[in-house]
């Protein structure tokens, strides 16, 4: 498959089969966020695999983010906001990396779902995250247990128009 075919065809995934991913492919996954492009070359994230039930089932108690608890493993993406820097540019950077993470997943057979459903303070208490840092998402990977379908995207004549903002 094309890389353009894994962007494509790649779905949020919200079941998850009871299955490890194995370490191998979880490395590949975490690459693919290491080689992402940043401002400056600066990579002003960290990333927090969690793999602990009980610290999954403590985050999966919102409305929208009950399946973390069964993911294989999920990641909080923080962005590092302790300067100047790090606040203007460190969310766009570690999402790209996130990003990076969740299309590598799809071309490995592993499903993931953005999660926007998380108390940051809580986040940052439970896993110690210090104050200069801010949790930009959590995803939750694994081996998907549902096929979802295709959704509805907007036409390119909706979105896109060249040399000036024309709706």
């Amino acid at each position: 498959m094309s890389l353009v075919d894994v962007i494509s065809s790649r779905r949020s995934v919200r079941s998850y089969q009871k299955r490890k991913v194995p370490d191998e492919v979880l490395n590949k996954i975490l690459e693919a966020g290491r080689q992402a492009p940043s401002a400056s070359n600066v990579q002003p994230w960290h990333f927090i695999v969690l793999t602990d039930h009980e610290i999954k089932e403590r985050f999966s108690h919102g409305r929208w983010n009950t399946f973390i608890k069964d993911s294989a493993f999920t990641i909080v993406g923080c962005g590092y906001v302790g300067d100047s820097y790090g606040q203007k540019w460190s969310t766009i950077d570690t999402t790209i990396a996130l990003e990076n993470m969740v299309i590598a997943a799809w071309a490995l057979g592993v499903g993931s779902c953005w999660i926007g459903d998380f108390k940051e303070e809580e986040v940052k208490k439970l896993l110690h995250i210090p104050d200069d840092w801010k949790v930009i998402a959590l995803i939750s990977f694994g081996y998907p247990a549902e096929q979802p379908g295709s959704r509805r995207k907007k036409p390119l004549t909706e979105i896109v128009s060249y040399n000036n903002f024309k709706l």
